[in-house]
This record gives C-alpha cells, sequence and structure tokens, in this order.
C-alpha cells in the first residue's frame, strides 16, 4: 500500500463519516416531522377533568410519527381559557426543530418561571405516561407541547 492508497481510504472514512453525520441531523430535523393542516388541530383544556375544545386561530402545529413527544403548536386563542382549566405546575417545554420557529422553548419556559405565561393541562395520558400541556399568555397567545409524567412511577423507569 502506497501513501496514496492511505490518503484514499482516509479521505473515504472521513466522507463516511461526514455523511453519516448529514444523515443523523437530517433525520432529528426534518426526516420525522410533519407539518399538521390547522383544521385538524384540536386545542383543548382539561376542565373538571375532561377535555373542553378552545377556539383558536393561526394554528401552526407539527408531529411526529416516531415519537409521542414531537407535537408542538403554536396559536393564538380567540376566547378565554375556561375559569376553572387544570393548571399544570411542572410544566417544561421541549425544544423542537430549529425550522419550527413559532415554538421557542427556552422563551416559553422562561415565561412560565416568570409568570408571564401560565401552563395548562390541556389533556392527559394523550399517550401512556405523556401529557399535552399548554402555555397560554394574558394577550391570547398559546403553546402546546408533549410532555412525558411520572404519574406511574411503580411501573419502574428505564435508565
Amino acid at each position: 500500500m502506497n501513501i496514496t492508497a492511505g490518503k484514499l481510504m482516509a479521505g473515504g472514512l472521513v466522507l463516511c463519516g461526514v455523511a453519516a453525520g448529514i444523515g443523523v441531523w437530517y433525520t432529528q430535523n426534518y426526516a420525522y416531522y410533519d407539518e399538521l393542516d390547522p383544521a385538524e388541530v384540536e386545542l383543548t383544556a382539561v376542565v373538571d377533568g375532561a377535555p373542553v375544545p378552545l377556539a383558536a386561530q393561526d394554528i401552526r402545529a407539527i408531529d411526529g410519527s416516531s415519537a409521542p413527544h414531537r407535537w408542538r403548536a403554536c396559536a393564538r386563542l380567540t376566547a378565554p381559557l375556561p375559569a376553572n382549566a387544570t393548571p399544570f405546575p411542572d410544566a417544561t417545554p421541549t425544544y423542537g426543530p430549529g425550522w419550527f420557529d413559532c415554538f421557542d422553548a427556552e422563551q416559553i419556559g422562561h415565561d412560565l418561571e416568570t409568570g408571564a405565561a401560565g401552563a395548562w393541562l390541556a389533556r392527559s395520558e394523550i399517550a401512556p405516561d405523556v401529557d399535552r400541556i399548554l402555555a397560554v399568555y394574558p394577550d391570547g397567545r398559546v403553546f402546546g407541547w408533549h410532555q412525558i409524567n411520572d404519574k406511574t412511577p411503580e411501573r419502574g423507569v428505564m435508565e
């Protein structure tokens, strides 16, 4: 084997690594997400144990079939949140893909901590051990995500 063959092999390995990295990045940011038709997105709030539909406009939402926690939504409520909606005290917005630019998990989390927005249960157990949460602002902006819950710790946690 001469130096040229070694350089070709090393270059090939580098190219394979770059291609694999691009593939992983693409699948995490694009391949498993679909934008949802706004007419099919139902925003709800849990009131007295049952989900109640909320009137909203300017709905933008995404979901992914690969995991139940990939759902995100941005909208504006056209009517106030029901007075007896169920608060969600431990809301932690989860990051979505960068191209879904209406949803800023860091800003929403900060606003929940400071009280600029309130967190509400939208639907309990939307999937096993996953709740749908809404962050609602006084001006009617609403942001939703799915959050893993710990309502059934006796089942154990995989570590």
